[in-house]
């Protein structure tokens, strides 16, 4: 299965991850700097592989590959909120779904690309809801994570509280399929 969304930037495509691929590639973006949320920084390549297998074993979290015209450019992960640590944290509902996403960073010789992130997020959002069954997104971004903060409010993310999880804490966040097309970022693809 692979989803496809046309942008100004490029053809956007996200497809299953395949583990044992992209793991130097998940293993570069999950260890640079940019990616502290991650909590991975320090993560050899084998514990990186090793944490995406699990992942992928795991039958309610999904992890994706997103591309810009063929190039491996971002990770997105799907999972069901019910089962998951924030089952505790809020009641769940019928169609609602967990999301992270992770764009790399850019290369030292890659001039700056203005709107990537956005049109990422964007792709994710339009994949998500792409599924009928999906109703509402739910994130759990780091507080100080402050750059996710503002694309998730142009997608039409509302706050609700900040929550303790067992690693972070976090601002719980819902958008609904009506508050992504309301948007910034959902306006633009229509």
């Amino acid at each position: 299965m692979t989803f496809t969304l046309r942008s100004r930037l490029g053809e956007f495509t996200v497809e299953p991850l395949d583990v044992p691929a992209h793991a130097a590639d998940l293993h570069a973006w999950i260890t640079h700097p940019r990616s502290v949320f991650w909590g991975m920084p320090t993560a050899d390549l084998a514990a990186v592989r090793r944490e995406y297998e699990r992942l992928d074993a795991d039958p309610h979290h999904h992890c994706w590959l997103g591309r810009l015209d063929g190039v491996p450019l971002f990770l997105t992960e799907t999972y069901q909120p019910a089962q998951s640590e924030l089952a505790a944290h809020y009641p769940v509902r019928d169609g609602d779904v967990g999301m992270h996403v992770l764009v790399a960073p850019p290369a030292a010789t890659e001039p700056p690309r203005h709107g990537l992130t956005s049109a990422v997020l964007r792709t994710v959002m339009e994949f998500i809801f792409a599924d009928d069954r999906h109703l509402r997104v739910v994130v759990e971004p780091d507080v100080r994570n402050t750059a996710i903060a503002a694309r998730n409010a142009e997608a039409g993310f509302v706050v609700e509280r900040e929550i303790q999880l067992s690693d972070k804490v976090a601002r719980l966040s819902f958008c609904t399929r009506a508050d992504y097309a309301a948007s910034l970022i959902g306006r633009e693809n229509r």
